[in-house]
């Protein structure tokens, strides 16, 4: 996050609050071997109705940089764990130099495992691509990662921004491509979707708390 790309990332999703999932939970997973850093988020907006959505909604998202020989531990029954390798291309967008206190989070899985790779390559070269060309302001770095057992959701696409509104700059984004690519025709249509994206969770979060695992040396 912020001025590197983690080996992988750790999210937990739970409906308990900021504050209730801190003081439970944060300090039990940070105490994990290769776990370096912590950080919990609010969500800004619950039950959006503009996406689909595979997945439950939840209030608080944990998110915890790992390397690569992280194990994903066995969650709580209120907190659902997925865990995400960096996908072997590099993030696009730009570096401010200021702190990530924004996110937006993007799950998403082929129609057909066949489809995968198709996916993948739609979502780095086109979608991605003309997002992080529009330099949206708010926006930062949009790094692409991959669930590790191969399921679902397959891949993560994690937006991060400089912004705690993370939900307003979210709503500048579609503007700010259109600017580049037009609202119709055929860059539109390959921009906006793909025959393969199967969508399992669209939403914004605002940065509440972090903290260092002993690892880390912070």
């Amino acid at each position: 996050m912020e001025d590197r790309i983690s080996a992988g990332l750790y999210l937990e999703m739970t409906k308990l609050s900021p504050a209730e999932y801190a003081r439970q939970r944060v300090a039990e997973v940070l105490a994990l071997a290769e776990v370096e850093r912590a950080t919990w988020w609010q969500n800004q907006r619950p039950n959006r109705k503009e996406f689909p959505r595979r997945l439950p909604e939840f209030t608080t998202l944990g998110v915890y940089e790992v390397g690569p020989a992280f194990k994903a531990p066995e969650p709580p029954s209120d907190v659902t764990g997925h865990h995400f390798h960096h996908y072997p291309r590099p993030g696009q967008g730009n570096l401010s130099g200021k702190p990530t206190l924004g996110l937006e989070l993007v799950l998403v899985s082929p129609k057909t495992p066949e489809g995968a790779q198709a996916l993948r390559d739609w979502a780095d070269f086109v979608h991605i691509r003309q997002i992080a060309a529009a330099s949206v302001p708010g926006f930062t770095m949009i790094t692409p990662y991959e669930n590790v057992t191969g399921g679902e959701p397959r891949f993560m696409h994690f937006y991060e921004m400089d912004t705690e509104d993370a939900e307003g700059a979210f709503q500048r984004m579609v503007p700010e491509t259109q600017k580049r690519i037009g609202n119709s025709g055929k860059l539109w249509d390959e921009w906006f979707g793909h025959e393969q994206l199967v969508i399992d969770y669209v939403n914004t979060f605002a940065r509440v708390g972090e903290a260092w695992s002993r690892e880390s040396g912070r």
